[in-house]
């Protein structure tokens, strides 16, 4: 008789969206044996979101591509809350080269923000980076 995993608990669950624990979805690029080795544009894109939720800006740096990169990313404003994720389109159009387009929710100061971004990645050295947002 198998037994079945029970889903993630809210405190575990990943703030990403996908219906998984932290540390099985986004957790494992962030830390651990596949740290920065997110597998596709999508991945790579819900683990940034998950980087911003959990203030993890040296992951964030990590996985901007160098041509773009800022020197720094600024701590949060206080109260910000980051409220989820829908990602409306992923494709990787060839075997290094992907485009994401989603909707990160949040709420300032009691107010609610959307950013609308289709961004562009690319994969050097095995890797997935962040390249930015198209105009």
């Amino acid at each position: 008789m198998r037994s079945r995993s029970a889903p993630p608990s809210l405190a575990d669950v990943c703030p990403c969206g996908r219906p998984a624990a932290y540390a099985d979805c986004c957790g494992r690029y962030h830390a651990g044996p596949l740290a920065l080795q997110a597998p596709d544009p999508e991945s790579l894109m819900r683990s940034r979101y998950s980087a911003f939720v959990k203030d993890l800006r040296p992951y964030l740096l990590a996985t901007w591509h160098p041509s773009t990169r800022p020197a720094e990313i600024e701590a949060p404003e206080a109260g910000l809350q980051w409220l989820g994720l829908d990602v409306r389109r992923a494709v990787q159009t060839d075997a290094d080269h992907g485009v994401v387009e989603f909707v990160a929710r949040s709420k300032l100061g009691g107010r609610a923000h959307r950013l609308h971004e289709v961004s562009t990645f690319v994969r050097e050295d095995g890797r997935w980076l962040y390249v930015r947002a198209q105009d």
